[in-house]
């Protein structure tokens, strides 16, 4: 038996939060609505914010985006159902994706996908009957180098079998904790990754590995063999990155500033008429 989507028989929608959940929102939506130029440019995390709360995009949710951004409930709808991670009905506790695009179907994601869904019996999009977890077919989870991967609430379990996957999905079921492969040590609530996702810390970015031997695989030849990247055209200092070399003079490290909007000009075309054109356009649709 499944939980399919949309409303089951009889259920119906709450159609507004109480005076308490609504001041804790709109708090939360206070401090998202402060990082952004543009008051209406907080509207996908806010999503999550009411999706932490309801454990899906619910109407009332919907409803509170769009009067506290000033928009109508249908911008508001046109988003929520235009991106995948907004979910229109009542949601499992876990999100378990499995990613058959091409090279994890080649590596055995669709063997993964058919066994869970038997093993579930459960399809795509669809919750088992004890609400534990919600099962979907994944375009691409971003992790080609750990193929066949599946994903619990966007948190990594790379080189999947059939039989891992389905011992995975019955730890979760019975509350057993489960430890990714890379990043956090472990695996929080769909509600929980939500509120995350809204851009609330909960103190785990930094645990276990972000980057294992597959992905940086390339990076550890290239400094045994001295390869480095060809300059940019009109780069006279040559390349920065001089692999292998000792070259490079400094290395980011975490929190500092990193966006190429900050560096100074190297080129031509970076202080010609049209380049300061454009960046004063940009710096007028900010504060207009």
């Amino acid at each position: 038996m499944s939980v399919e989507a949309g409303r089951t028989p009889g259920q119906t929608h709450r159609t507004a939060y109480d005076e308490e959940t609504r001041a804790r929102l709109a708090a939360d939506s206070a401090a998202i609505i402060a990082r952004y130029p543009q008051e209406r440019s907080a509207l996908l995390p806010m999503l999550h914010l009411v999706q932490s709360e309801d454990g899906y995009v619910s109407p009332r949710g919907i409803a509170f985006c769009a009067s506290t951004l000033g928009l109508s409930t249908a911008e508001v709808s046109a988003v929520a159902t235009f991106y995948t991670q907004y979910k229109r009905h009542p949601n499992g506790e876990y999100t378990v994706g499995v990613c058959t695009n091409t090279l994890c179907a080649v590596m055995g994601g669709d063997a993964i996908w058919e066994h869970l869904a038997d093993h579930l019996g459960v399809g795509h999009d669809e919750t088992t009957d004890d609400g534990a977890i919600t099962l979907e077919r994944i375009e691409c989870n971003a992790a080609c180098d750990y193929a066949p991967v599946v994903m619990v609430n966007w948190e990594f379990f790379d080189n999947q079998t059939p039989g891992s996957a389905a011992e995975l999905a019955d730890a979760l079921r019975a509350g057993r904790p489960v430890a990714p492969t890379r990043g956090a040590d472990s695996v929080i609530s769909f509600k929980a990754m939500s509120r995350v996702l809204a851009g609330f810390e909960d103190g785990r970015a930094d645990e276990g590995v972000g980057a294992g031997g597959p992905t940086v695989i390339g990076t550890r030849l290239a400094r045994e063999k001295g390869w480095q990247a060809p300059a940019f055209p009109g780069d006279e200092s040559g390349s920065t990155s001089e692999a292998g070399t000792g070259g490079a003079t400094h290395q980011p490290q975490p929190g500092e500033e990193q966006s190429s909007a900050e560096r100074p000009a190297t080129t031509g075309s970076d202080v010609s008429a049209e380049a300061e054109q454009k960046k004063q356009a940009s710096t007028d649709a900010k504060e207009s």
